[in-house]
């Protein structure tokens, strides 16, 4: 090891931790459903109570996040997800009856739903508080064991996290484990029953790796480029609106938000224009706008002003939406001024990488087959958005595009659905949470057969002899 080089991170004490959870999950067995339920609502408490303490760390790891937003954006979603599980709890865990073949009589055969064991939960930066904490009411519903980690680029909502956790469950049920990527790299290499992670494709890749070394199943929430769609006829200041609004939503910082739009080239001028009112009524100032979110931190910061100039030297026309000319780029706050991307070519970097920054680029089409094609010769997205009110062109695009999830007429709310899974597909992730599907992903669901004292199925043994061809024929046959 050099001078210049950095010490190995000591798995042991993840090791442990891990061991303790599952000798302890081992002992006592599944939890019974009452007992899952007081933990949720135990969560549900705390989240309560410590609200007002994650408005503040949140915007300190920001440098400002808009309190509404996170209201909106962490607070009431998860509250709302614990709402919903409890609700619907004992009917997720009550075993499913199925059919047995005539054949088998007369045995009976039911499906039941059991926790995993203990899972590792790897939460990003973006959502500190409910990418951390909706993956952990899926996991205490299913009745697993949890180890969270969330992220580093956050550390006040992070240590927020691990001291209001501590504090309400004991660390054989729920562990926080902070520290930097190495620590997340160790993390990811534990032997879990499964490994769930939100963020970047390419940490996706190596999260994935890393599991794969004890064969641990993984969820992955990953992210992409998400599309716009819009199509004719629709109702264009609507859209738009709609559009500003999903895109500027904690400063375009969200895996779901817009990523670019294809559009007519009819719709170009009135798009800006109607942008830039949009804006306009959504941010009248953004220095001092309560209601404007930071960019996270200046390596993200100066990411995104690269991009924009990498397209602007590539010939793309870049639109400043700035409605007080407060020219708040490069001022300590990181306040990144809304921008459209014009005239831009699926080479730009800007293209090449999803944004995660309150930039647009804007590309036009000629026809609707066109639009499609450019689509699907991408990596599938984690979301797609199309505005057009033609019925049978909305189901064009949904037969032949393929998304994460989709929102017509609108962006965001097939996230918002709690009923609806939410989760990736190809390079956007695998699997899914949200509801009954994040209690199935941290399940498993085990078939069991019982058989009767007498059994057909003991006419089918050796020695054979002509009763069994004739069964056999006549199951052949059948």
């Amino acid at each position: 090891m050099t001078a210049h080089s950095t010490p190995p991170v000591d798995s042991c004490p993840l090791r442990a931790t891990l061991q303790r959870q599952r000798q302890a999950y081992l002992q006592a067995g599944p939890p019974a459903m009452t007992a899952r339920i007081a933990a949720l609502r135990q969560l549900q408490r705390l989240l309560r109570e410590q609200q007002s303490a994650f408005i503040a760390a949140i915007s300190q790891d920001f440098g400002h996040r808009s309190a509404h937003e996170t209201m909106l954006g962490e607070i009431f979603l998860i509250l709302e997800s614990i709402q919903h599980t409890i609700r619907h709890l004992p009917h997720w865990m009550r075993p499913q009856q199925r059919r047995v073949p005539l054949h088998l009589w007369p045995a009976t055969a039911q499906v039941r739903v059991e926790p995993l064991g203990v899972v590792g939960i790897m939460s990003p930066w973006n959502y500190p508080l409910s990418l951390a904490l909706m993956p952990l009411v899926a996991a205490l519903a299913a009745g697993n064991r949890v180890m969270l980690k969330p992220s580093e680029y956050t550390p006040a909502s992070s240590a927020l996290l691990q001291q209001v956790l501590s504090a309400a469950f004991d660390a054989d049920q729920v562990s926080v484990v902070t520290g930097d990527a190495q620590v997340g790299a160790v993390f990811a290499g534990l032997p879990f029953d499964h490994l769930f992670f939100t963020g970047s494709t390419a940490t996706g890749r190596l999260i994935m790796r890393a599991a794969s070394e004890h064969l641990v199943p993984v969820t992955l929430e990953l992210g992409g480029k998400s599309p716009v769609l819009m199509d004719e006829p629709c109702a264009l200041e609507q859209a738009v609106q709609r559009i500003a609004r999903g895109k500027l939503f904690n400063a375009g910082q969200t895996c779901i938000a817009p990523d670019y739009v294809l559009l007519r080239p009819g719709q170009v001028d009135s798009f800006v224009d109607l942008y830039r009112q949009a804006v306009g009524r959504l941010y009248p100032g953004l220095v001092a706008n309560p209601d404007y979110t930071s960019v996270v931190n200046e390596r993200h910061y100066a990411r995104l002003q690269a991009l924009v100039e990498d397209a602007r030297r590539q010939g793309a026309r870049v639109v400043e939406i700035d409605p007080r000319s407060e020219h708040p780029q490069g001022q300590a706050q990181r306040k990144f001024v809304p921008t459209l991307l014009l005239d831009v070519n699926w080479d730009m970097q800007v293209m090449q990488e999803e944004i995660f920054g309150p930039i647009l680029p804007l590309i036009t089409y000629t026809h609707l087959e066109q639009a499609l094609a450019w689509i699907n010769a991408r990596h599938k997205p984690l979301a797609l958005y199309y505005f057009g009110t033609d019925r049978s062109r909305q189901n064009t695009l949904l037969a032949r595009t393929s998304a994460g999830g989709v929102t017509i007429n609108d962006t965001l709310l097939h996230c918002l659905v709690e009923n609806l899974p939410f989760g990736g597909v190809g390079a956007s992730g695998m699997g899914a949470y949200h509801g009954q599907d994040g209690f199935m992903t941290f399940s498993h669901r085990k078939p069991v057969v019982w058989q009767a004292r007498w059994s057909g199925a003991a006419l089918a043994q050796p020695p054979y002899g002509k009763m069994v061809d004739r069964l056999i024929a006549l199951l052949i046959r059948k």
